[in-house]
């Protein structure tokens, strides 16, 4: 998508396809207030300014699983580094739905650890009701007392892994690293747990003068 006629249309078709507005704005990759705006700005005499967001496509990787593999060894690899100072052994890494998880599923194969994924409250229904907080799978790693991982594609708010490691915690798991595609917040740790993105997209009007 190229412009921002498409990327209304798109929200649109996702909507009419019964995603909820989190559920949209993780499969275009964009803030929930971001996917707010464009399902409103839809509807004509909609006059409300954009949010200042930025949107990431990456489909040119997730179509292919060599260039999804080739990814996975370069998120692996600063796994690696991030927990070497540490000498912290991994015990399971946890894929968050949905792009997250073919990641992670790669990353955990090439280091010989376990699976497990993490399906936040957004793929449930929407976040404000009841403060309902998303589940790890039942059909995959059991993450009690154990190291983990979080994989995820975006960092857009920092909300879902926030959430994630909420889980995991209450489950008696240890986050010890969160590793990402691209980190649209600019952050170096989430709820204390390391964050290490391949990219990471600064907005130059947000950056601080010294």
């Amino acid at each position: 998508m190229k412009t921002i006629d498409e990327l209304i249309q798109k929200a649109v078709e996702l909507q009419a396809g019964g995603l909820l507005t989190g559920q949209i704005a993780d499969e275009l990759n964009v803030s929930r207030e971001t996917a707010t705006w464009l399902l409103v700005h839809s509807k004509k005499g909609d006059a409300t300014a954009a949010p200042k967001d930025i949107y990431i496509d990456w489909s040119n990787i997730g179509r292919s699983s060599t260039r999804q593999r080739l990814i996975a060894s370069s998120l692996t690899d600063m796994v690696i580094e991030c927990l070497s100072n540490t000498e912290t052994d991994i015990d399971v890494i946890v894929g968050v739905a949905l792009s997250g998880i073919p990641l992670a599923n790669m990353i955990a194969e090439e280091l010989g650890v376990e699976f497990a994924t993490y399906h936040p409250n957004k793929q449930k229904l929407e976040p404000d009701l009841n403060g309902a907080k998303g589940t790890i799978s039942q059909n995959f790693a059991n993450v009690s007392g154990k190291h983990c991982v979080l994989i995820d594609d975006v960092v857009t708010s920092g909300t879902t892994l926030t959430e994630a490691i909420s889980v995991l915690l209450t489950l008696g798991a240890k986050p010890v690293a969160i590793a990402v595609l691209i980190d649209k917040k600019g952050i170096d740790d989430i709820a204390g747990v390391p964050l290490n993105a391949l990219l990471r997209v600064t907005r130059v009007d947000k950056i601080e003068q010294e």
